[in-house]
């Protein structure tokens, strides 16, 4: 494809589509805290004002881009456990999943997950994330059927793997536990929990 085709192609995409791909592209780069509004449009090749009606605010903005984000996890979630055939087997590939995919896009993972910077934003994040945790919550209790408190269960796991993935994110795992392969991890954290 040439560089024209590719321009035309770029120029014919929708404006919001256009404005968050590349806001995405940028965020491994730069980080949610100096993605900026004009970065964002000049990279989209469009003027200063033309996000407004899609994005009235720069939060807007970033909470669009979050959501790319989320939708790119739940993708990842569903291949990993296509195969999986027990409920403790989708857990673990989803979380090991969790946990990569915070490795492998640190900026992103911490964006989704800044709910300070996101709230009012008007995406309505919560839409995607509470079913989510609702999946990873039913998974639990299929996976732990006896437990008194499934749902504390589910809260202390998921805040658990939160913690390695933030831990994986920051790259702060690998100088408190170098040589520790991070599906190892994960598994032993779920056989903690749903002992």
């Amino acid at each position: 494809m040439s560089a024209v085709d590719n321009v035309c192609m770029v120029a014919s995409e929708p404006l919001r589509e256009r404005l968050v791909g590349a806001g995405v592209d940028m965020l491994e780069e730069v980080g949610a805290a100096q993605l900026g509004l004009r970065a964002i449009t000049r990279a989209a090749g469009v003027s200063h004002g033309a996000p407004r009606r899609h994005f009235p605010t720069h939060r807007a903005l970033l909470a669009a881009i979050a959501a790319r984000g989320f939708a790119d996890l739940i993708e990842r979630f569903a291949q990993a456990a296509a195969g999986a055939t027990t409920p403790r087997e989708q857990l673990q590939v989803m979380a090991a999943e969790y946990v990569e995919f915070a490795g492998e896009r640190p900026e992103m993972f911490t964006l989704m997950f800044r709910h300070d910077l996101l709230e009012g934003s008007g995406e309505n994040l919560r839409s995607i994330t509470l079913p989510l945790f609702e999946r990873f919550a039913a998974l639990v209790a299929a996976a732990a059927p006896t437990a008194d408190d499934q749902r504390a269960v589910a809260i202390a796991l998921w805040t658990n793997l939160h913690g390695i993935a933030a831990l994986q994110a920051n790259r702060s795992l690998r100088l408190v536990v170098p040589a520790t392969d991070t599906r190892v991890l994960v598994a032993q954290v779920l056989a903690l929990h749903l002992a």
